[in-house]
């Protein structure tokens, strides 16, 4: 086995996005060599040792060594740069994403076999989440055995591959293999006895005749809900006493509920039951010609509990004139999909006098039907039950509508390499790029969004529906040179027009100079950009919760427009990094990149802009009339009001400036007879930094009002840049003896911290820092090879159980604004559920 974390030096030259897949998926059998990398580089047959940028490797025995099979878990757990959400608030909690470098995850580009992943169609929407706005690649539904091995590209490569490699780009190359396979089985759960979850994987090669391959895999996965925190703040004390002065029907309520005491289930894991098929192929034509394709389906079932609702909250009066109240133990509303995600890529390539050529089309798409179920929408049933003389059955499960994501794109890359008398050919590529994208939102049913709607999810009123397409233009160039030996230059440069903002340029430049076999300088200088995905333009919808009603308005709106803020631009990104690469013993590697990230007009995430709130001492807590105006324009009902209504909005809203190191050590160690061990080390250092804040429009500014005087609160602020750790450190240590293996893995989080306060903003009323300390996590596998072909591991991630921190109260109430007593940090980078263990049988064929 490989060890899990292996880091190598890479040089960023321009790869063109379909010239990938011409090296990933060759169309002989064997799966191309873990150390032949085709990413960042036109160069074939270039291994990972001799690139020039920082590029680590993640083989599939690697694997193996994570309890958790999803595949943002592995790479969360294997790669120092990159961290995972541990918690997302509403249908974020459905779709979890990762994020390098500490930017936004829509900042990392991701691939299939060298070819541009299509997004998820699920927004995360909550403000003040350091993944807030995210509508990355889902990798959910990438299914981990059909994988050979991944790539990850650590440097800005936009001038290479265009929108979103602000961060880099993970690049995942799939089996290739035309015999043999395996199938795997999982089981685990939290050591506090829920979450329980089960896998089951199978993959197989087979011939297609005597010139091809097909590659197949299936996959099945479940996971459970989890609970974490105690009792809901709104009816017990912090001692789980139902508290004397609420509502007699509301404290009998508590009481009755399945879950009581702790009824209210809002921050635990998703439910959710996920089925993945994926192929891989590909045939030689002719000679000369070879056609390949691979692709994916997958389904989703998901369900995430929301907010308890109390026994009055929905109540009627009869015809006859009685009180009723049909949910006498108050429920719990959930937020459901049903997700359907498509990807299909198909090319021919081949060479034609020393010209190699590419032709591809990949059509990719995410649908999302939501739905909120076990819930009622209180006014329309108030009226049915009017017209009745007896308790009439409320409406319980609701239609929100469908959001979809499609992205279709088309590909020619062209490359030569030329003798013209230097230490090597010159690489000379161009090509070019038609991509057209399209993001929609259907409305849901009428019950779902009449009159504020179902209880917890609103569905999507017709006024937020619509189909909205972007199309775009691309045309690269890139010259790959040895002017003498040992010094490896590479310019690239890229132009693109975007139908909805205009065009974009891009550049790069890399070196690298090998003073020795010993010992390499490397460095890049790049400019790069991200246009804005459709769902951050576009996306339209309504956040009710108890006491308060918040509108998500689409910026690319005449809404948006009137209330002062401007369409949204692409990102400008300007990318510096420096480093080494040094071999100084036998099997010893050391790597060390400094790099810089300056980011211009970054899109984030508005705090809540309040129409009316609660608290505001003037003008009856009306903070801008023209926010409700925009709202009740929109049809949305600020019944639920009676804590705060207001809207948010994604903006370019800031500047910011990351810089971080990042390092790896990789050494094996042979003991003999006891064994082997392939020890790494792989460390990050990452700061981000506000260099601006954009002003908040005039037309919503309450200069009266602290909190509606600038576009971003601190609880926004600390989100982008304290809210993920500045440090994370991963020690790996694999030992193998004969059949056994023992994997022990450290990981070392730094300190992390994010302002919070009852109201959400992080101003005034009882405003605190809510901060985590370094903390060590450890994982643990233990794998048998009983046979050749059949092996079983045990093991444990978070081995001794660490918990997230707990929120502290004050006043009698949690500081974050949550309804839920003893809540973790949402934030915890080594997730929110604590031990997680696990048993595993392959059998390999």
């Amino acid at each position: 086995m490989k060890a899990i974390l292996f880091t190598t030096t890479a040089l960023a030259m321009a790869l063109p996005v379909a010239a990938h897949a011409a090296d990933a998926t060759p169309v002989t059998a064997p799966d191309v060599a873990s150390d032949i990398i085709v990413t960042g580089t036109r160069t074939t047959g270039t291994k990972a040792a001799d690139s020039a940028a920082p590029i680590q490797l993640l083989s599939s025995s690697s694997f193996q060594n994570v309890g958790q099979q999803d595949l943002t878990q592995i790479l969360a757990q294997s790669l120092p740069s990159l961290n995972f959400q541990a918690f997302g608030g509403d249908t974020a909690n459905l779709t979890l994403t990762a994020a390098l470098r500490g930017l936004s995850p829509n900042d990392t580009l991701v691939l299939i076999n060298g070819k541009r992943r299509h997004f998820t169609a699920n927004l995360a929407v909550l403000g003040g989440s350091p993944y807030s706005g995210s509508a990355a690649t889902d990798l959910s539904f990438v299914p981990t055995a059909s994988i050979s091995r991944i790539e990850v590209l650590q440097d800005g490569a936009a001038a290479q591959y265009g929108s979103d490699a602000i961060a880099g780009v993970v690049n995942i190359i799939l089996k290739s293999s035309d015999h043999g396979g395996s199938l795997s089985t999982t089981g685990g759960q939290y050591y506090q006895g829920d979450g329980k979850t089960s896998q089951t994987s199978i993959n197989a090669g087979f011939k297609l005749g005597d010139r091809g391959f097909i590659n197949l895999t299936g996959e099945y996965k479940y996971h459970d809900f989890t609970q974490r925190g105690t009792c809901d703040r709104r009816y017990y004390t912090p001692t789980c006493q139902v508290r004397s002065d609420i509502n007699p029907i509301d404290a009998a309520g508590v009481i009755q509920n399945k879950f009581a005491p702790n009824v209210n289930n809002i921050l635990g894991d998703a439910q959710y039951s996920l089925f993945n098929l994926a192929f891989n192929a590909g045939y030689e034509l002719t000679d000369g010609v070879q056609a390949y394709a691979f692709g994916s389906y997958g389904n989703r079932h998901a369900s995430a509990y929301e907010n308890y609702r109390r026994a009055t909250r929905v109540s009627g009066v009869t015809s006859t004139g009685e009180t009723v109240y049909p949910f006498p133990a108050g429920f719990n509303p959930r937020e459901m999909l049903r997700e359907e995600d498509f990807s299909l890529t198909a090319g021919l390539k081949g060479a034609i006098k020393g010209w190699n050529w590419d032709l591809s089309g990949t059509y990719g798409r995410d649908s999302v039907a939501l739905y909120t179920v076990d819930s009622v929408n209180p006014d329309m049933w108030a009226q049915i039950q009017a017209q009745n003389s007896t308790l009439v059955t409320p409406q319980r499960n609701f239609y929100d509508g469908t959001i979809s994501n499609s992205e279709w794109s088309v590909d020619l890359d062209v490359n030569k390499d030329f003798e013209v008398g230097l230490s090597k050919p010159i690489t000379f590529a161009f090509g070019g790029q038609y991509r057209k994208d399209a993001y929609g939102i259907g409305s849901g049913e009428f019950g779902s969004y009449y009159s504020g709607g179902a209880q917890s999810y609103p569905g999507f009123s017709p006024s937020d529906a619509g189909v909205n397409v972007r199309r775009a233009e691309a045309a690269y160039v890139d010259f790959a040179i040895d002017p003498i030996k040992n010094l490896h230059l590479d310019l690239a440069g890229r132009y693109e027009h975007y139908s909805d903002f205009g065009s974009v340029y891009t550049g790069k430049v890399t070196a690298r100079y090998d003073f020795s076999p010993a010992f390499a300088l490397r460095g890049t200088v790049s400019n790069g950009f991200r246009a804005p995905t459709l769902a951050e333009e576009f996306y339209s919808s309504v956040n009710v919760g108890p006491g308060f009603v918040a509108g998500q308005f689409p910026p690319n709106s005449s809404a948006a427009s009137a209330l002062g803020f401007s369409k949204l631009q692409p990102e400008k990104s300007t990318n510096f990094s420096v480093g080494f690469v040094a071999h100084p013993a036998p099997k010893l590697q050391i790597t060390l990149d400094a790099y810089e990230i300056r980011l211009r007009k970054r899109i984030v995430p508005s705090a809540t802009i309040f129409g009316y709130d609660s608290s505001y001492t003037h003008n009856n807590g009306v903070v801008s009339q023209a926010v409700l105006d925009a709202l009740h324009a929109r049809g949305i009902s600020t019944v639920d009001a009676t804590s705060y209504a207001g809207i948010n909005i994604f903006t370019n809203g800031a500047d910011t400036r990351t810089r971080g190191i990042e390092a790896t050590v990789d050494y094996a160690s042979d003991f003999g007879s006891a064994g082997k061990v392939n020890w790494s080390i792989g460390f990050n250092y990452n700061q981000t930094k506000l260099q601006r804040i954009y002003p908040l429009p005039a037309q919503v500014t309450n200069t009266l009002d602290y909190s509606q005087s600038q576009l971003l609160d601190l609880n926004a602020q600390t989100g982008l840049t304290t809210a993920t750790p500045r440090v994370k450190t991963i020690f790996n240590a694999l030992w193998t003896m004969g059949r056994l293996s023992v994997n022990f893995r450290e990981t070392i989080y730094g300190s992390t911290s994010q302002a919070v306060s009852y109201s959400g903003s992080g101003y005034g009323d009882g405003a605190t820092v809510l901060r985590i300390g370094t903390a060590g996590i450890t994982d643990l596998d233990i794998g048998y090879k009983v046979t050749k072909s059949v092996r079983f591991d045990i093991g444990a991630n978070n081995l001794f159980d660490k918990k997230a921190p707990t929120v502290p109260n004050y006043n009698g109430r949690p500081t974050n604004g949550s309804n839920v007593y003893d809540a973790p940090y949402t934030f915890t980078p080594w997730g929110i559920n604590g031990g997680y263990y696990y048993a595993r049988a392959t059998f390999n064929f």
